[in-house]
């Protein structure tokens, strides 16, 4: 078979995988029928029409059923199932704990992006507000419901421990993305070195504040596994600097609750020197503070983490001095990349840990984010990278 038959079939695939949820009727025959004869020729159109009466149908059978709020499903998978010798929809459940924190907006894509490439299929479920209880019952749904892999950000040092084991013991891949706790027997972890990163951080802060002072620390949820040891390595760091004076401040993991605690403490620390914090929504909301009271006017400085856009349009506007980017879109990607292999592997191949990195950006370096739109960084929902 040549590459353009190849190429044909394969659109062919995708075309009818698309489909799969509509009604077996007459009309949908007919209508594949006269696709295959117009893209293949008309005897390779019959003859796929004899194999459907045959009951020998090529096409796909549907994918597991989603257990959460938000299910992606893509056509795609015959290039990849000619490459890995497998032909199963496989389907599989990200469960995480800010479901709807725009951060997470790129891990999204990044699993959707690669389900389209695979011919697989996810579900993104967990809580809106950090609730373990809720995240554990999603993991516990998708054991039922017999998902091929589960990717989940382990918040709590044991609270998953019960489910990723009974998930293992059923013969279900489970990795940990953005968030780790390695005792819980998960088989990789795909994320930043989070302890590293906050030690790092606080190594930014003291070079903006040779003569010290009185800073915040803000942190969403404090013992959360995904930021706290963040905020402990970047007290790591300062301890040998007693010059600066952190405040630890708990800010909540909803957007608007965690803009008036920030806005509060800045109001009633008028003498302070900074604000920094440890997650993505804090982030945006001090450089939001920062630019509403005119704090750098007066000599403020700020950073965190992460890359929302009213971040990146405040870093670029000089309103803060850093944010640290950990590449979300790969949280998303690599964790249904892995399974999808440990899979078609039969657990040979796929499991492995990333470091999906530390990178600070400031006024300059962000300019390439702040200026384009793309998937890559949950600003545009088109392929490639688009100027802004």
């Amino acid at each position: 078979m040549s590459d353009h038959d190849d190429l044909i079939g394969d659109a062919v695939e995708r075309l009818e995988w698309n489909e799969r949820k509509e009604d077996e009727t007459p009309f949908k025959r007919f209508r594949q029928l006269t696709r295959r004869t117009a893209l293949t020729g008309g005897a390779a159109g019959i003859g796929a029409l004899i194999l459907e009466a045959c009951g020998s149908s090529s096409s796909s059978s549907s994918s597991p059923a989603g257990t959460g709020t938000a299910t992606a499903a893509t056509g795609g998978g015959s290039a990849a199932a000619s490459i890995f010798g497998d032909n199963t929809k496989y389907h599989f459940v990200l469960v995480n704990h800010v479901t709807t924190n725009p951060f997470f907006t790129p891990t999204q894509a990044g699993a959707a992006d690669a389900c389209s490439l695979l011919g697989c299929s996810y579900t993104w479920t967990g809580s809106a507000t950090s609730n373990v209880g809720e995240m554990v019952n999603a993991v516990n749904t998708a054991i039922t419901a017999k998902a091929n892999g589960i990717g989940v950000a382990l918040i709590d040092p044991k609270a998953f421990n019960k489910g990723v084991g009974n998930a293992l013991s059923a013969g279900i891949p489970v990795v940990s993305y953005n968030a780790d706790e390695p005792q819980s027997g998960r088989l990789a972890y795909i994320g930043q070195d989070l302890f590293v990163s906050g030690q790092q951080m606080g190594d930014h802060i003291v070079q903006l504040l040779p003569n010290g002072g009185e800073i915040a620390l803000f942190i969403a949820t404090p013992g959360s596994a995904n930021i706290q040891p963040r905020i402990d390595g970047a007290k790591d760091t300062l301890k040998s600097h007693p010059n600066i004076k952190a405040d630890v401040v708990a800010t909540g993991a909803a957007l608007p609750a965690e803009l008036t605690a920030i806005n509060a403490w800045a109001t009633g620390h008028s003498s302070a020197k900074g604000m920094f914090a440890v997650d993505a929504g804090s982030t945006q909301s001090l450089a939001q503070t920062i630019q509403k009271q005119g704090l750098k006017a007066k000599g403020w400085v700020g950073g965190g983490y992460d890359l929302t856009p009213v971040t990146e349009q405040l870093l670029a506007a000089g309103e803060i001095e850093f944010t640290i980017d950990q590449q979300p879109y790969l949280q998303g990607f690599l964790p249904i990349l892995e399974l999808y292999l440990y899979n078609v592997s039969k657990g040979l191949s796929g499991i492995a840990d990333v470091d999906t990195g530390l990178k600070f950006l400031d006024k300059t370096t962000v300019v390439p984010y702040s200026s384009t739109k793309s998937r890559f960084e949950g600003t545009g929902t088109s392929p490639g990278v688009q100027k802004a």
